[in-house]
């Protein structure tokens, strides 16, 4: 039977069955399509293609069902914000309030009274804010008439030195009499004989509004608040009192499984949270006392009323305190006929703000809130476009929560890639993907960052060589062509000359501090204090030469890759080093002959796949070329050769798994029973004869 199909070039055909073989349908059809050889791109509509477009089709809709069901939920929280806005500061302030509840029922309270107490602590402090806050802004508003004046000379000043009395000021005044008179009207002139008609007043009455009314028009501005007050208090006792209750259904939606874990995981987000909220609360807190006390100081009129309004736009992430120093600020140029007191005004909020931002913060709760920026900014735009200023002051509350719940659900775990403030990629696949993209800038920014905490041979070995396997993994199945891997080859021979400069150390302890200290592990320490620094009067007989070690890549570009890297760090150490490709290990032109200057050979393989069967392959033609050399197997990558059964297989003289074991290896080898001083090695590059053959 022949198959036909568009971009089928040839069929292979396999062997028949025996006659006595009656297995029919199935198996011969995957035989006869297996029997098919396709090109790269061609398209088969075979079974097994059929069961991967209908998973493609499903996955389509499902990932359609959830952005409808996404866009629901954002339509649910618009329209029903009535509801959810008073919801979800009943959340926030549950969080708040836990914790001098449980203080209170260590004292042997129960748990009502105590849940009790302090809500009527809190909403008593709450109401007491609200009314001093209305007494200000009315205060406020009858003083303001007495700043026109001020604010007029200011304003004339600013215009005198702008416009000044130039051809530009007198042009302007000149326009403006001009507009005057063209908008002046002209009185209506009567015809002769007429008599001049006087207006008639005209008087409008409004009855008397019934008692009923007066009460309605006083109560109406105030039903709406106290409405949404009393229902915040109602879920708030309820939320307190049932919060083990809720605990439970959160577990049971996030999936009982594994009770313990996730139970241990929603404790600890919960605490965490709470202590978040209530260190945001206190340090916003003394952050309004501070500007309170220091404008009362300053002169500024109203400042109890511009101190809580600083405590509460501070929960308003990076433009908070900038929004409340506005209005101290505008008030300021009113009352003070100079500029002293806006300029004071503005080194307050400045100084209070980078006080606290860049001293306490830290020392409180580290450094982040466990959100990225660009997530809080995002956040901040959505919540105030969804429920108004009030979405403004909850926006980073929320986030924190949706991105702890994110990091302990598995269900919601999206919502700690999409908010959370760790790198949504490992650094083996961030380095994966800037060398796939081509862009070797950024693959030097992260090393460069990197290389603060670690040595460049440790960074070669626990990030780049890591990244590489899986992008052999990926060209192992067939996902990588030659194009892109060849790509990355250049990316990272770009990575390699950018980080010519750095040397092979360990960073001095006053690099490495506080959080990243203990990122250094004492491993990669170790690492790179072995690796001492050859000096050329420490080397004899063959490795004396300027390139000894031989280094022969696999047949991948990735392979010629991590033998790039492999050579740059043994050029830091002093070692010399050239680069052939494999095929040249088939020809003995190719090599010096009797192996002259050659004193170790380097086979270096990515370990993925049947690699160390390919590096005993080319091992056995290095044996039959240079006989005497000294074979090294760098068969790179996580192999567990505990036994010694590939090192027994691959019949070579050294064997590494590591870029680090490796160098420290070639250096034993160059320098045997030696202990060597460490120098400070000069900065050098990779010699152009160490690339010429690649």
């Amino acid at each position: 039977m022949e198959l036909r199909n568009y971009g089928v070039p040839k069929i292979i055909r396999r062997r028949r069955r025996p006659v006595g073989n009656t297995r029919k349908g199935i198996g011969d059809v995957e035989d006869r399509l297996h029997a098919v050889g396709y090109p790269l791109g061609a398209a088969w509509s075979g079974g097994r293609n059929r069961r991967s477009a209908l998973a493609s089709d499903l996955s389509t809709i499902a990932a359609s069902i959830r952005f409808i069901a996404g866009i629901g939920a954002i339509a649910i929280l618009y329209f029903g914000r009535d509801v959810f806005v008073p919801l979800a500061v009943a959340v926030l302030l549950t969080f708040i309030l836990a914790p001098p509840v449980r203080l209170l029922r260590r004292w042997r309270l129960g748990r009502m009274p105590s849940i009790i107490i302090v809500v009527m602590i809190a909403f008593i402090a709450i109401f007491g804010l609200g009314t001093v806050l209305g007494e200000q802004v009315s205060h406020l508003a009858a003083a303001l008439p007495k700043y026109q004046e001020t604010i007029t000379n200011k304003i004339d000043r600013i215009r005198g030195v702008t416009a000044g009395t130039g051809t530009l000021g007198e042009a302007s005044h000149v326009l403006r009499d001009l507009g005057r008179e063209l908008n002046t009207t002209q009185p209506n002139q009567l015809l002769p004989g007429t008599a001049e008609q006087k207006p008639v007043p005209v008087e409008v009455h409004q009855p008397e509004p019934a008692p009923l009314q007066v009460i309605r028009r006083i109560m109406s501005p105030l039903v709406d608040p106290l409405m949404t007050t009393g229902i915040i208090i109602i879920f708030v006792i309820f939320f307190l009192a049932k919060r083990e209750d809720l605990r439970d259904r959160l577990i049971g939606l996030a999936g009982s499984a594994d009770l313990q874990r996730t139970t241990a995981a929603l404790d600890d987000a919960g605490s965490r949270l709470s202590r978040y909220l209530l260190a945001q609360t206190a340090l916003n807190t003394a952050f309004g006392i501070v500007i309170g006390g220091g404008l009362a100081l300053i002169g500024i009129p109203n400042p109890v009323l511009w101190g809580i309004l600083a405590g509460v736009l501070r929960f308003v992430p990076y433009i908070g305190a900038l929004i409340a120093a506005a209005f101290p600020l505008a008030l300021a140029v009113a009352v003070d006929p100079g500029w002293s007191k806006v300029i004071v005004t503005g080194a307050l909020f400045l100084l209070v703000e980078t006080i606290l931002g860049q001293v306490v913060e830290p020392m409180l709760y580290g450094h982040r809130t466990g959100v990225s920026p660009v997530a809080v900014v995002v956040a901040a735009m959505f919540w105030t476009w969804l429920w108004g200023p009030i979405g403004l002051l909850l926006s980073t509350p929320l986030t924190v929560c949706l991105s702890v719940l994110g990091r302990h659900v598995d269900r919601l775990r999206f919502l700690d890639v999409i908010l959370g403030s760790r790198p949504p990629l490992t650094p083996e696949q961030s380095f994966y993907h800037r060398t796939l993209s081509g862009n070797s800038d950024e693959a030097f920014e992260q090393a460069e960052d990197m290389l603060k905490t670690m040595s460049l041979s440790t960074y070669y070995d626990k990030v780049a060589l890591e990244g590489l396997r899986l992008a052999e993994l990926d060209a192992r199945h067939g996902r990588l062509d030659h194009v892109r891997l060849q790509k990355v080859r250049t990316a990272v021979e770009g990575l390699v000359a950018d980080l010519s400069d750095f040397d092979d150390a360990t960073p001095p302890a006053g690099v490495i501090s506080g959080r990243e200290s203990a990122e250094a592990t004492e491993e990669q320490k170790t690492q790179s204090s072995e690796l001492l620094v050859l000096r050329q009067q420490d080397l004899a007989g063959e490795w004396a030469s300027t390139r000894p070690i031989l280094c022969i890549p696999g047949p991948s570009p990735l392979d010629e890759a991590a033998t790039v890297i492999f050579a740059q760090i043994l050029e830091k150490h002093g070692i010399g080093v050239q680069i052939k490709k494999l095929h040249a290990a088939s020809s003995s032109d190719e090599f010096p002959p009797g192996g002259e200057g050659v004193a170790l050979v380097c086979v270096s393989y990515l370990d993925v796949g049947d690699a160390s069967a390919r590096i005993r392959a080319a091992i056995r033609r290095v044996r039959r070329q240079l006989p005497r050399a000294t074979v090294l197997a760098g068969l790179w990558g996580p192999n567990n050769d505990q036994p010694g059964e590939i090192r027994a297989e691959l019949n070579a003289n050294l064997y590494a798994r590591s870029f680090c074991e490796a160098a420290k290896q070639c250096i034993e080898a160059a320098a045997p029973g030696r202990r060597l001083p460490q120098a400070s090695l000069p900065l050098q590059t990779l010699s152009a004869g160490a690339f010429g053959s690649l």
